[in-house]
């Protein structure tokens, strides 16, 4: 059976996923840019960017953890990009380009239908309008014996955490301060979902927290 996991989604000190504000010039909110610090820099990073160097060591191992044994994604809408509402046409098509760095099928949560578009580098955005346990079984069944990696937003996240369906979570704390905007945890009680810290590392760049679920 698949897993569902979380990987290099990254929080402020004070637990923002993303700052305010989000937009087209700040799709990670106000301020949201800075959290991912560590992970820009990183030999994982640069390679989804066609660029070469980058920096090895323990921010790049979780870095490249996140794209091992990968079938499918789930990204929430704002994952996506920055319209809201009823989609006005079909010309936005991503962050990333005409190539993004997924290269496998995408489930979007979304309450707009919009047909599937197919991208250049094996990458096929669906729109899945009937909720997250639809998403997850037609991410699972695209993913086959491969997992499923839950890209974000904050609000996804928490939507499949409360509902006890993320196997394993990896979170990298930024040492920056945020102030306000989408905390992740915030009246979510972990422990009473059967989440547990397995392994916590902590580098220059961010501390690197796995929690996972435990059996049954």
């Amino acid at each position: 059976m698949p897993k569902l996991r979380v990987h290099g989604f990254t929080i402020s000190v004070d637990g923002y996923g993303a700052g305010p504000s989000q937009d087209l010039d700040n799709p990670l909110g106000v301020g949201g840019k800075t959290l991912h610090e560590w992970l820009i820099a990183t030999r994982t990073f640069r390679q989804m960017l066609g660029q070469e160097d980058g920096s090895a060591g323990v921010d790049d191992d979780f870095a490249a953890r996140g794209f091992a044994n990968i079938g499918a994604w789930i990204l929430g809408r704002n994952m996506f990009g920055p319209v809201r509402g009823p989609w006005p046409d079909d010309k936005w098509k991503g962050w990333w380009g005409d190539s993004p760095p997924y290269h496998c099928p995408v489930f979007v949560l979304t309450h707009h239908p919009r047909a599937s578009v197919a991208m250049d580098g094996g990458t096929t955005f669906h729109f899945v309008t009937d909720g997250i346990e639809a998403a997850l079984k037609r991410a699972a069944e695209a993913a086959k014996d491969r997992d499923i990696r839950l890209g974000g937003g904050v609000a996804a996240i928490r939507q499949y955490l409360t509902a006890g369906l993320i196997d394993e979570m990896h979170i990298a704390i930024s040492p920056v301060l945020l102030g306000s905007g989408e905390h992740l945890f915030a009246g979510i009680a972990l422990p009473s979902l059967g989440y547990r810290c397995v392994e916590h590392v902590a580098t220059a760049a961010a501390t690197h927290i796995v929690l996972a679920r435990r059996p049954g």
